[in-house]
């Protein structure tokens, strides 16, 4: 009996050879420009909130929550499918972020959001697919996302503020005034520094609360068993 043949879209797309039903792959490309969209909708709108003296809609959007979701569609799919499928949906991922950005944005931001998601992602396939054996379960989702939200935090907010990146496009004179940090400490610093912390702070809080989902949706798809060492 002959395997079948894989089609040429296939070929194209790059997907590995035997056990990824084309429904799964395409979910989880649906799933990512998901995120990709509904963050680029919802970054347009300041989180309107007071944490005591602290005014969040200085500092964060609520497209700043729904990011982090594109990790934990990146950590589901590598877990599933391996790391090869999983860049693929991140290059989706990619290409439907180009063109909102260049709809919605500034060149300079279109670029800066372009390249750190595209880094930070990829960055999270490779260190979740280093660590998808080890002994704990959370430990490979949790590290990629860590790293892939400091690595996308510090690449954009470079990119897209600092002034050393100009040839990049004129920059905000808003972002790049002094200020207080948050609004409240006696130290100044450009705006978007602000910003960029409050940022990852949120990425690396969600990188935490995602473990829960990411447990609940393995353990349906996939049983997840942990690796324990044989008793002497």
């Amino acid at each position: 009996m002959t395997a079948p043949q894989r089609s040429a879209f296939d070929t194209v797309l790059g997907l590995p050879e035997g056990g990824v039903p084309r429904s799964a792959w395409i979910s989880a490309i649906a799933a990512m420009v998901v995120v990709v969209v509904s963050s680029n909708v919802l970054v347009q709108f300041p989180v309107a909130a007071h944490v005591g003296s602290l005014d969040l809609a200085d500092l964060l959007t609520w497209g700043t929550f729904s990011y982090p979701a594109a990790f934990l569609v990146t950590d589901l799919t590598n877990r599933r499918f391996g790391a090869a499928v999983a860049r693929r949906v991140v290059v989706a991922g990619f290409l439907v972020a180009v063109v909102l950005s260049i709809a919605i944005a500034t060149p300079r931001i279109a670029i800066a959001s372009a390249t750190a998601f595209l880094i930070g992602q990829l960055l999270d396939v490779t260190v979740f697919d280093r660590l998808r054996r080890s002994v704990t379960w959370w430990k490979a989702p949790f590290v990629g996302s860590f790293l892939g939200s400091i690595t996308d935090t510090t690449v954009f907010f470079s990119l897209a503020f600092a002034a050393a990146f100009t040839m990049l496009g004129a920059g905000s004179d808003f972002a790049s005034g002094q200020a207080p940090m948050f609004g409240l400490l006696a130290v100044e610093t450009p705006r978007w520094v602000s910003w960029a912390i409050a940022d990852l702070a949120v990425k690396l809080l969600c990188a935490a609360l995602f473990l829960v989902p990411y447990r609940l949706v393995m353990n349906i798809l996939w049983p997840i068993r942990d690796v324990r060492p044989a008793s002497i």
